[in-house]
């Protein structure tokens, strides 16, 4: 698979290092170009650099690795190389005190679609800290985490799943791209749990057995 990557800092760096090791072309396009050109040495294989343009023409899927706002203007000033390809969104409008950004409007992917109209946005891998795609796989207590990835187009959808599955994850179904703000809104909510109550968001959950109700196991049909 042919990839793009928009954007040279953390996320970028530790999503595109599992899909060069999977035997993807990457291109690597940053503003800087100097950034640029050391990320894709540090992630060597196939994979080279180039400008914010290049890579968004570059990819079957291109990966928008960018800070929440920022993005969607990164994102519209590209948008006829990025027409009919599969933008991938993991962005986290998350600001002071843990707070939405986008504030009960549009969700960060939502805002990246509109900004390039015709391209297939999927949202995933924006639920945990860059350190945690690092990780090879990411594994805990013996189950590999699992990865909701919302989107519209089923051929989209199929690539980042496969994508997802090259980071060493498990992809959810997460429902449309109208589902991407929950993703967004829970990555919040983790946050302020982690960070701000030194709180472990899991145990907000029982296990799926009890999902439904104590001795009310979910149907898997």
């Amino acid at each position: 698979m042919r990839i793009g990557v928009l954007g040279t800092g953390n996320m970028a760096d530790a999503l595109a290092t599992h899909w060069v090791r999977a035997g993807h072309e990457v291109l690597v396009g940053g503003r800087d170009a100097a950034k640029a050109r050391h990320l894709a040495s540090r992630l060597g294989g196939a994979a080279g650099h180039g400008s914010l343009r290049a890579a968004a023409g570059f990819g079957d899927v291109v990966l928008a690795a960018l800070p929440y706002g920022a993005g969607e203007t990164i994102v519209g000033e590209l948008r006829a190389p990025l027409a009919g390809r599969v933008l991938l969104d993991c962005a986290n409008p998350v600001g002071p005190g843990f707070r939405l950004l986008t504030d009960g409007g549009p969700s960060a992917a939502r805002r990246l679609a509109d900004a390039a109209p015709g391209t297939r946005v999927v949202k995933a891998f924006n639920l945990c800290h860059e350190d945690v795609w690092r990780m090879d796989p990411p594994v805990f207590g013996g189950q590999r985490l699992a990865v909701p990835v919302c989107g519209d187009d089923d051929a989209a959808l199929a690539l980042v799943r496969q994508l997802v599955r090259d980071v060493g994850c498990t992809p959810l179904a997460g429902g449309g791209l109208d589902r991407a703000g929950l993703l967004e809104a829970t990555a919040a909510l983790f946050i302020g749990l982690w960070v701000g109550e030194n709180a472990d968001a899991r145990a907000m959950a029982p296990p799926l057995a009890f999902a439904a109700g104590p001795g009310d196991t979910p149907s898997r049909a």
